[in-house]
């Protein structure tokens, strides 16, 4: 079973009213339940670690995770808000802002969580839950307690904005990447991370350095590179398609990606330890199609198992 652990919230998608106004609609969101629902309906096993709300908000994020088959034994259930984010589209890209105070992810302790499902064998961390406190540091103390013997993904998905004292959140990103066995950023997050770096290449070889056997740089519609130790690189296109928003898009990438490293057997430590081009490439292809899928229509809508398989015949 893979877990993935981090924020539960609602996004507040920017949408026209009846009346020809403009207004807000709400939709499950958060890098942790994106990435859930989309290894949900890829057909993996797959668990969320979170704090969920007992309000309305809370309940509606609940029934979306089961209709999607995620496992919910790992979350706690609390009586604080549930998270906020409004979401707006400037040209295509998705800019936000956050209702986050005294919130069910943000003021989860490590106390609260139940204990993991014994059969979760990955991890898979990132988000906004990794930048703000007090949550932040239970998620790492949960890496920290559980992660040995487990893959761990590490997906920093950086907002600047909320990040509160960088020094702090940089040690804490940094020892959490430290026991990672695959990263995954975004080029900009890249360039928050590795500002001295003169290229992408570079920035990921840094990144290697700490302990990663791998690390994948998503660009949007440039496609994704994995970086390998030993100095391989494997580059992919991003499919073609008529792109709607791109909510939740690395999330999905994500999933696709994690589904096809399992489905080949290699989502285990060791098996990371010792990937090779000719097998993280088909990986990397179907976290691009999956990705390409989902940002074709609006909101973060991960495909299903079915809609990629090929035309019959």
């Amino acid at each position: 079973m893979i877990l993935c652990c981090g924020e539960a919230l609602i996004d507040m998608i920017a949408a026209p009213t009846i009346g020809g106004g403009h207004g807000f609609l709400p939709q499950p969101g958060g890098g942790a339940l994106n990435t859930a629902i989309a290894l949900g309906r890829l057909g993996q096993r797959v668990g969320l670690v979170t704090a969920l709300s007992r309000d309305m908000f809370g309940q509606r994020l609940a029934e979306a995770l089961t209709a999607s088959h995620v496992d919910l034994s790992g979350a706690a259930r609390v009586d604080r808000p549930t998270t906020l984010a409004f979401v707006q589209l400037r040209d295509g890209q998705p800019e936000y802002a956050f209702y986050d105070e005294n919130s069910a992810g943000r003021m989860l302790s490590a106390t609260e969580l139940p204990p993991l499902p014994p059969e979760a064998s990955a991890l898979c961390l990132g988000g906004i839950s990794l930048a703000c406190e007090p949550g932040a540091d239970a998620y790492a103390d949960l890496l920290e307690r559980h992660g040995a013997g487990r893959v761990v993904l590490i997906d920093p998905n950086i907002r600047p904005a909320l990040v509160g004292d960088e020094a702090r959140y940089r040690a804490r990103l940094g020892a959490m990447i430290a026991r990672a066995d695959i990263l995954r950023l975004s080029d900009e997050d890249l360039g928050w991370l590795c500002p001295d770096a003169p290229d992408l290449r570079a920035g990921a070889r840094t990144l290697l350095a700490l302990g990663p056997a791998l690390v994948v740089v998503t660009r949007g519609a440039a496609g994704a590179t994995g970086y390998l130790p030993e100095g391989a690189e494997v580059s992919v296109p991003a499919p073609r398609v008529n792109v709607a928003d791109t909510v939740g898009a690395g999330d999905t990438f994500i999933a696709g990606m994690l589904s096809a490293l399992a489905e080949q057997g290699l989502l285990t430590p060791a098996a990371l330890a010792g990937l090779r081009a000719e097998a993280l490439k088909p990986a990397l292809t179907h976290g691009a199609r999956v990705a390409a899928l989902a940002v074709s229509r609006p909101g973060a809508n991960p495909p299903w198992a079915h809609e990629l398989a090929p035309p019959p015949g």
